[in-house]
């Protein structure tokens, strides 16, 4: 019998979970990089400093989601996501397409 105080083998599933946490990152972090190269051109206008802008703080915040996720995996008995986390993270990835989406039209 374990007791209530001793670690919990958890198996894989949070590995599965950090793993996925970091794909996630790594596309979120590509189409931020395809968005910002659309975005400059040889002139460089405001409308297109303003998707840059915009499109670096969305990057940012996404990835800082992600990163306080995937320390938190780490734990013995991790927590799950918050729902404040999981919407700014939908947050984020919602307003990355619609930045993409507005660099290309």
């Amino acid at each position: 019998m374990s007791s209530a105080g001793e670690a919990r083998d958890p198996g894989l599933q949070p590995e599965r979970t950090r793993l996925a946490w970091r794909r996630t990152t790594l596309s979120c972090t590509v189409v931020a990089v395809l968005a910002m190269k659309l975005v400059v051109s040889d002139e460089i206008t405001a409308r297109e400093l303003t998707g840059l802008a915009l499109s670096s703080l969305v990057w940012v915040a996404f990835l800082a989601v992600a990163h306080r996720r995937i320390r938190s995996l780490g734990a013995a008995r991790p927590l799950p996501l918050s729902p404040r986390g999981a919407l700014l993270a939908t947050v984020c990835t919602i307003a990355l397409a619609a930045l993409g989406a507005a660099v290309i039209w």
